[in-house]
Parts: C-alpha cells; structure tokens; sequence
C-alpha cells in the first residue's frame, strides 16, 4: 500500500494514461466476443437425462421455451454434504442476472452430480431461486470434463479446461453455453474452465477497482459460502 500521493492534474494525467490502456483492453474483450460468437457447433447427440422438481428432463427439456441455455457446472458431488464455497460464491450472482436473461432469450440453470434431494436441501439453505438440476445417473458431468472417474484422480494428471491439469480432485468448475434449434436439436457453442468461470463473478469486477483489489493470500481462500461471513462491526 505505498502509493505516490500527488496533485489532482498529476492524478488526471495518470488516470489517462491507465484509460488508453483500458481502451485497448475494452477492443480486444469485444474482438475475442466475436471469434467467441463465430466458434463452430457440437450438436449433442447423447440423451442425458437430468432430475428436476419436475421430473426427469433432457437437456432439450431444461429451455423453459427459449432457444438458449447457460448452465454452471456447480461443484456439488454425490455424499457432500455442502457446495464448493467458490461455486457457491458464483451462484450467488445467478439469481440477479436471471430476470435480465430470460428477458434476452437465455435460461441459466446449475447443473451438480449430486442427488436432487441434496441439491435442495441446499439451495434453501442459501435463499437461492435459480432452477438446478441433478445429472446424478448420467454422463454429463463426465462428458463435460468437470466431474473425474477415481481412476482418472489416481494418475494425478486430469483432462481439464481443454488441456492437462496436475491439480486433480473429482470435481471442478465451468460455464457451458447450448442453443436449441427449432427442429430441438442442442448444440454446444461454448464452455469455459479454470479461471474462465469469473465471467459469473461480478463482486471481483468491483473488487478490481478497489484501493486492495483482490487482496487475495492464496486465490479464493477469503471467500466463505455467504451464510458463514461473521457480520462487519456496525452492520
């Protein structure tokens, strides 16, 4: 925290500085959108099937009508007995971006491996309104390279974030994006891994305009599922 302390015309000339440089970002953000939006398909020929409160469904089912659909693959395995705190972090911005979505032709649902019942349990914990379903049973999580077989763990060495990963474990995180057509074939226009999955987490865009930024010791090891925060003095 040691910063140069300088007059406000020294203060603009930095700031503009800093602006060109955020301009140049801004130009290259929009130019990876439209190689992002020109990505071929991968029609989904597989039939998964998800448990949802309405019963079984496809992925065709999870629509609710729309021809697009975002899911986060949320890390929340079969015997946890809560979700990633970090998954749970991302969640956390689903429920206000909903609205907008689905006013936009988007459904953004969560998708985890554990049972339905475990789910809920766990959604009403948290307060949160988004639709999300269990792949329990099915491939999906496995074919989407966020959920690893105990033998794939063994190796120390995962297909993740479309490369190798000396991190294992048997769940990890990503955002997937499908369109339907009208004929109700679905189609994979876009998955992302890793650090990819910050596009979900708006806090950190505040965070990045702050004096401490991210004030991070060791990645998200600050961030606690909401519901552990101890209260700030005052509030």
């Amino acid at each position: 925290m040691q910063h140069a302390v300088v007059t406000h015309e020294d203060w603009l000339a930095a700031r503009r500085d800093l602006l060109q440089k955020e301009k140049e970002l801004t130009h290259l953000r929009d130019s990876v959108a439209n190689e992002r939006l020109a990505l071929p398909w991968e029609r989904i020929e597989k039939d998964y099937v998800f448990d949802t409160l309405d019963g079984p469904r496809s992925l065709a089912g999870l629509f609710e009508g729309r021809s697009q659909l975002v899911v986060q693959h949320f890390m929340l395995a079969p015997g946890w007995k809560e979700g990633c705190p970090s998954c749970s972090f991302m969640a956390d911005h689903t429920d206000g971006m909903n609205l907008h979505l689905a006013n936009h032709d988007v459904t953004m649902i969560a998708v985890s491996r554990a049972p339905l019942a475990d789910i809920e349990r766990y959604r009403k914990r948290m307060g949160w309104t988004f639709g999300w379903v269990s792949s329990f049973g099915s491939d999906f999580n496995y074919d989407f390279r966020v959920s690893f077989t105990p033998e794939e763990v063994a190796t120390g060495h995962i297909d993740y974030n479309f490369g190798g990963w000396n991190m294992t474990g048997e769940e990890w995180p990503g955002v997937s994006a499908f369109i339907k057509n009208e004929a109700g074939e679905v189609f994979r226009t876009y998955s992302t891994y890793g650090r990819g999955v910050e596009v979900m987490m708006g806090t950190y865009a505040m965070l990045d305009l702050t004096p401490k930024g991210r004030n991070e010791a060791r990645g998200m090891d600050w961030v606690r599922r909401h519901d552990r925060y101890e209260q700030a003095p005052g509030n």
